[in-house]
């Protein structure tokens, strides 16, 4: 008989990455069926009333359309709404995902300038405003922002976006990215003025991945209108207004996901969107206090993004130096039973593979002793690995989580 080493990491694990996040057993038992019938009857019912839920979310009165797809498709639904071949868009980058976007329009065939803003923090409104005061013949059809990115953990301001462009005169749409945001972090869609905002199921929605959803105003859907090639698969017309069931889809209906989204709106409806934002901030809050104390007395951990009103609460970027960054990860794996993010989009010249680098997801279905277990398996990995840390983390985050109780 072979004999194993003992591990502390046997039982439930836990997935402290950015997305997928950890679903809920409501969610995942109202999956847990066997296929509806497609034609009529309760899932047809149930999956028009997901619409108007949805748009709460998101805080909108116009339209959204449904996908079989991950964040990385609603990036190519959204274009394929909002421009053609040989239009152009600018991207606001400030992360890896800003490019990730950016590359997608490109590989469309759609002309792209991209303002960098680098990976440590958000926009320079000035620039924004010479980019689209500069473009006299409105040749951008669309602002391509990312509300959270999702590498950086940055948190742009997309109302204050909106003002710049309102204050250039400048016609082009506003699309955001708000694969990270949604359900986590405040985000107003109609009063921010934003024309098409993406979001996807498995982070703040707390339903596994698989669905992606495109919210856009009446001008984008006027937009729409003049293009002169729409893909059948992504033209969000049909989804929007469907005159059969099956075209909200374009086809099969993803039915057990669309059992656990109605599940998922429930939850977050029954907490009440107002309180989701605060308990994101709050738990969000409550880690970046125990990081502050791990970076002091010699510590080398701090939060990549230093302002604490351009964090998101839904993800947190960390820099501890290579190559602790990845031991640090692989240690809580194999000891805790947790998983930490990779440092994704976070390589440099001098830690080309990012080892310096983690993040920690926060979003979703999250409660305060969860995030407890994840500072405390932090603090064991500090502890085994020798890492210079700061003491006191654990009960900094105590206040800060009494305080907002």
């Amino acid at each position: 008989m072979k004999v194993t080493k003992m591990t502390l990491a046997n039982g439930v694990t836990y997935l402290a990455i950015p997305g997928p996040s950890v679903m809920p057993a409501r969610v995942l038992r109202e999956m847990h069926r066997v296929s509806a019938n497609i034609y009529e009857g309760e899932l047809v019912d149930m999956t028009f009333a997901l619409l108007p839920d949805l748009k709460r979310v998101a805080r909108t009165k116009h339209h959204v359309a449904i996908y079989i797809t991950n964040g990385h498709g609603t990036w190519e639904a959204a274009l394929a709404n909002i421009a053609d071949r040989g239009d152009h868009v600018l991207v606001l980058a400030t992360g890896r995902f800003g490019h990730g976007w950016a590359d997608m329009a490109r590989r469309l065939g759609i002309g792209v300038d991209v303002l960098d803003f680098g990976n440590h923090g958000t926009y320079d409104f000035e620039k924004i405003r010479n980019a689209l005061s500069a473009d006299k013949e409105h040749r951008y059809k669309a602002v391509l922002a990312t509300h959270v990115d999702t590498s950086s953990s940055v948190r742009n301001d997309i109302a204050a976006l909106r003002g710049v462009m309102d204050d250039t005169g400048h016609p082009a749409l506003l699309a955001a990215d708000c694969v990270a945001s949604m359900g986590c972090d405040r985000f107003e869609m109609d009063d921010w003025g934003v024309d098409i905002a993406i979001a996807a199921s498995q982070k703040g929605l707390m339903v596994p991945p698989g669905l992606g959803f495109v919210f856009f105003s009446d001008k984008a859907a006027a937009h729409q209108k003049s293009l002169k090639i729409i893909s059948p698969y992504w033209d969000w017309a049909p989804r929007a207004n469907p005159e059969m069931f099956y075209e909200l889809f374009c086809g099969t209906a993803p039915t057990q996901h669309l059992y656990g989204l109605r599940a998922a709106l429930d939850m977050i409806h029954e907490e009440g969107i107002e309180n989701v934002w605060k308990r994101h901030h709050t738990l969000a809050s409550g880690l970046w206090a125990a990081i502050d104390r791990w970076g002091q007395d010699g510590g080398t951990m701090r939060m990549n993004i230093q302002h604490e009103n351009l964090r998101s609460a839904a993800v947190t970027s960390v820099h501890i130096g290579a190559p602790l960054g990845t031991q640090l990860r692989k240690w809580v794996e194999a000891n805790m039973g947790m998983t930490l993010g990779i440092g994704l989009g976070m390589s440099t010249p001098q830690d080309p593979n990012g080892d310096g680098f983690f993040r920690f997801g926060h979003m979703g279905h999250i409660n305060a002793q969860m995030l407890f277990g994840v500072i405390g398996s932090v603090e064991a990995a500090l502890c085994a690995l020798n890492a210079p840390h700061g003491s006191g983390a654990v009960d900094a985050a105590a206040k800060v989580i009494a305080s907002g109780v």
